[in-house]
């Protein structure tokens, strides 16, 4: 084998190592979402939030199979004046995919045709009181940032820059968190090192 070729061959094989070990890195296996490792689901990982087959008929996302909440939530209240968005709404179908485990009337382990037991507790739990944490459920515009004055204009009704998305123009709790990967700690989509992922956002 020439000089050339095995060159070519151990970049292809390097290339192939690096590549798993990112999707490795950036997996659900191992994370708190790694329910299998509570010995439910028969080892797979998917199965609590998605199923190949009989998904829910009304999905909070895509082929939803856990039950979902249909609580009513105190959201996010101006007390301050310092909130320029005026239609802070119900949670939309992304973030109540979240808070169908996070707000705690719904068991972890209510998925498929399985009634839980296991019910969120510690500092994950949010309860239906949502008024303490991040807004969301809002329109996130272009005039939003103009009247704030310290906002980052969205790049497009389905993102605020790369990397922090939105849904129909809102800011949901996905923006901010990415249910499959916890590279950056507590599911962020980027670090918070020095606050960058508020600053993504934020002009301060």
């Amino acid at each position: 084998m020439n000089k050339t070729r095995f060159a070519v061959m151990v970049a292809a094989v390097l290339g192939f190592v690096f590549a798993w070990s990112s999707a490795m890195a950036q997996s659900i296996v191992g994370t708190p979402h790694d329910f299998k490792a509570r010995g439910w689901g028969s080892g797979e990982v998917c199965i609590f939030c998605h199923a190949t087959h009989n998904a829910s008929a009304t999905p909070l996302a895509p082929l939803w199979n856990h039950a979902s909440t249909a609580a009513t939530f105190t959201v996010y209240q101006n007390t301050f004046g310092t909130l320029n968005a005026t239609d802070v709404g119900q949670p939309g179908g992304v973030s109540k995919a979240c808070l169908s485990c996070h707000d705690g009337t719904i068991a972890i382990d209510s998925y498929g045709t399985r009634t839980g037991t296991t019910n969120m507790t510690g500092g994950a739990l949010l309860g239906t009181a949502l008024g303490n944490d991040h807004p969301i459920g809002f329109t996130y515009n272009a005039a939003l940032a103009t009247a704030d004055g310290a906002l980052v204009t969205p790049a497009s009704a389905s993102q605020v820059v790369a990397g922090v998305p939105l849904f129909v123009s809102k800011m949901e709790c996905a923006s901010c968190h990415n249910v499959h990967t916890n590279v950056n700690g507590n599911f962020l989509r980027s670090t918070n090192a020095a606050s960058a992922l508020c600053l993504k956002c934020h002009v301060k």
